[in-house]
């Protein structure tokens, strides 16, 4: 079963410091270093887990589009 959220990545305001990427369960994040959190929406299951450890604050769950 599909999860109904996602996470989205505020690219200008990540400071790519790599603590989401470490805490995916699924490895759906890459950081970019020095420049941004990119999300694989494809390996992305919804968990939250990133947002929680972000210092930035920059990560939300969205809901997920049907067509996803």
């Amino acid at each position: 079963m599909a999860q109904s959220l996602k996470i989205a990545v505020v690219g200008r305001e990540c400071v790519a410091c790599g603590c989401c990427a470490r805490v995916c369960p699924r490895e759906a994040i890459a950081v970019e270093w020095g420049i941004a959190a990119r999300v694989d929406a494809q390996k992305c299951v919804g968990c939250g887990k990133c947002a929680k450890v972000c210092p930035a604050a920059v990560i939300d769950l969205v809901k997920r589009e049907k067509a996803e």
